[in-house]
C-alpha cells in the first residue's frame, strides 16, 4: 500500500497555516494593549489631567523620573524591601514548617494556631502596628512585608515536606547515618519546586503589599512617593510608579522566574 505525504492545504495544514494558528494568542494579546492604550489615551481626553494622566504626559513622567537621582533612590529603597522581607519570610516560614513536621508536638500550635492567625491578619494591620511599634523606619516596611508573606512559605514548604519520596529518604539512611548530611543531600534538593514557588508568589505578593506598607509607614520608597504625589496632585507620578511596580513584577516573572521554572518542571517531571 502506497503512502504518500499529504500536500499543504490538502488534508493537513500547510506551514503558513499553523503559523498563524500559533500567532493567533500573541496577536490577540499585542491588540488588547493596543486597545488598553488608546482608551487610555481617550479618557484622559475626557477627564482633567489632574484625575488621569495620559500615556505621552505618563511617558515623559518617566523619563524624568529615571533622570532624577533622588527618585531613583525611592525605587532602590523600595527594591530593598522586597528583596530583604522577602529573604526574611522565606527562612521564618520555613523554619516553622520544619519544626512543625521534625517535632511532630509542635504542628498543632504552628499549623492550627500560628498559620491561622497569620493568614487572617491584613497587611493594613500589620503596617499600623509596625508603625506604632517602630514609627516611620524600614523596619516598619520590611516587618509588614514580612508578616504578610511568612504564611505562603510556610505553607508551600508544609506541603513539599509531606509529599517527600519515601524511599529516596529510607535509602539515605541505608548508606548514611549522619542526619544532617541526608538532610542536605537528600531533602533539601528534593524541595526545590516548594522553594522556588514560594519565592516565586512571594515577589509578586510583596510588591502589593510594599506600596501599603511604605504609604503608611515608610519613609522613603515607591509608597512613599506615591503618597507626596497625591498631596501634591501630581497625577503622572501616580502612574509612572504603577507602571514601574508592573515592570518589574512581569520581567522579573516573564525573564526571570518562567525560565528556572521550566528548568525545574525538566528535571523534576513536574507538569
Amino acid at each position: 500500500m502506497e503512502v504518500r505525504a499529504a500536500a499543504p492545504g490538502v488534508g493537513a495544514p500547510g506551514i503558513g497555516a499553523l503559523a498563524g494558528i500559533a500567532s493567533r494568542p500573541a496577536l490577540a494579546a499585542h491588540l488588547f494593549t493596543l486597545i488598553a492604550l488608546g482608551a487610555w489615551a481617550f479618557a484622559a481626553t475626557q477627564v482633567p489631567p489632574i484625575a488621569l494622566s495620559g500615556p505621552w504626559t505618563t511617558l515623559k513622567a518617566l523619563w524624568a523620573f529615571v533622570t532624577n537621582p533622588d527618585q531613583l533612590a525611592h525605587m532602590a529603597y523600595s527594591l530593598l524591601h522586597v528583596g530583604v522581607a522577602i529573604v526574611i519570610s522565606f527562612f521564618a516560614g520555613s523554619a516553622l514548617a520544619f519544626l512543625a513536621h521534625y517535632v511532630p508536638v509542635t504542628a498543632l500550635m504552628i499549623h492550627g494556631r500560628i498559620s491561622p492567625f497569620l493568614n487572617a491578619f491584613s497587611g493594613i494591620g500589620w503596617s499600623l502596628l509596625a508603625l506604632l511599634w517602630m514609627g516611620a523606619t524600614h523596619l516598619t516596611v520590611i516587618f509588614s512585608i514580612s508578616m504578610v508573606l511568612i504564611p505562603f512559605a510556610l505553607v508551600n514548604m508544609k506541603e513539599g515536606l509531606a509529599n517527600l519520596d519515601r524511599e529516596l529518604i529510607e535509602m539515605g539512611r541505608s548508606f548514611s547515618r549522619r542526619g544532617l548530611r541526608r538532610f542536605v543531600k537528600l531533602t533539601i534538593p528534593s524541595l526545590y519546586p516548594f522553594m522556588f514557588a514560594t519565592l516565586r508568589i512571594s515577589f509578586g505578593v510583596a510588591w502589593k503589599v510594599a506600596l501599603t506598607a511604605e504609604l503608611i509607614g515608610g519613609g522613603s520608597g515607591f509608597g512613599y512617593l506615591f503618597d507626596l504625589a497625591r498631596q501634591d496632585y501630581r497625577t503622572p507620578i501616580l502612574f509612572v510608579v504603577i507602571l514601574l511596580i508592573i515592570a518589574f513584577v512581569y520581567c522579573t516573572d516573564r525573564f526571570g522566574f518562567e525560565p528556572v521554572q521550566r528548568r525545574l518542571q525538566r528535571h523534576y517531571g513536574l507538569r
